[in-house]
């Protein structure tokens, strides 16, 4: 069983990889096959050795080969998240079907983070590619009822779109879509949930990030991760939280 964590976990690396790439080339509108990974400093093309998962940053001391020039740890800390979401995903929900929309939905939100961070943006391509997925899984696996992902899909997309209006912009049309999207994954009470608990999250950093100096006022902050913390939370822990919450009652 520990060889088949262990599988699972370097298929994440492996995919956490390529999630990078889709994450930083999608929205600038380029390729995702080509041209080959390349230092952005030097231009020097990547060869089989330094494109190994996190082992490949610490092999080269979190430097270009070519130029030495230090690389980002974005890389290697998304792809090492990404492995062990996977092993989680599967711990969690074992051999039941449910298992690759949880592959799915993690994959999309990494995607979706590296994005954010890189651009503050979330592309439309990215969702509507991860929405038909959604679609076909949860017409295997649906939720019960089976409206639920409507309903969730509509409550999403509808509550973070008033929120946008009435904000003036305070929230973006990516968020709006992306909870559209996370919606028809979670259904309409995990959605709420997972809204509240990004916001939660993204309140508590963005305080101590203004504790430390981090982050400033008025200067906008990707909301990206913040919504990953809480849809996972939600997906994984939701139906527990609400019940722990409702036992106060």
């Amino acid at each position: 069983m520990l060889g088949l964590y262990i599988y699972i976990f370097i298929v994440g690396l492996v995919l956490g990889s390529f999630y990078n790439v889709v994450g930083m080339r999608v929205p600038a509108g380029q390729s995702i096959v080509r041209p080959r990974s390349a230092c952005p400093s030097c231009s020097h093309t990547l060869t089989a050795r330094e494109l190994v998962p996190v082992l490949s940053y610490v092999w080269q001391g979190g430097k270009c080969r070519n130029c030495r020039t230090r690389i980002s740890p974005v890389y290697p800390v998304f792809e090492l998240l990404t492995g062990l979401l996977f092993a989680f995903t599967f711990y969690w929900l074992g051999w039941d079907a449910e298992v690759f929309i949880g592959w799915t939905l993690v994959s999309l939100l990494m995607i979706i983070v590296v994005s954010d961070l890189s651009y503050m943006l979330i592309p439309n391509k990215i969702l509507l590619f991860f929405m038909i997925v959604f679609v076909i899984e949860r017409i295997c696996v649906p939720l019960h009822p089976w409206w639920e992902s409507i309903m969730g899909a509509a409550i999403g997309f509808i509550l973070l779109f008033l929120i946008a209006v009435l904000s003036k912009g305070g929230m973006g049309g990516g968020d709006v879509k992306l909870f559209g999207v996370l919606g028809f994954v979670l259904g309409g009470k995990l959605v709420i949930l997972a809204f509240l608990l990004s916001c939660f999250f993204g309140t508590i950093f963005g305080l101590a990030g203004l504790a430390t100096g981090h982050v400033k006022r008025g200067k906008p902050m990707p909301f990206g991760p913040f919504i990953m913390l809480g849809a996972l939370t939600s997906y994984f822990f939701g139906h527990r939280l609400i019940q722990y919450y409702i036992s106060f009652f």
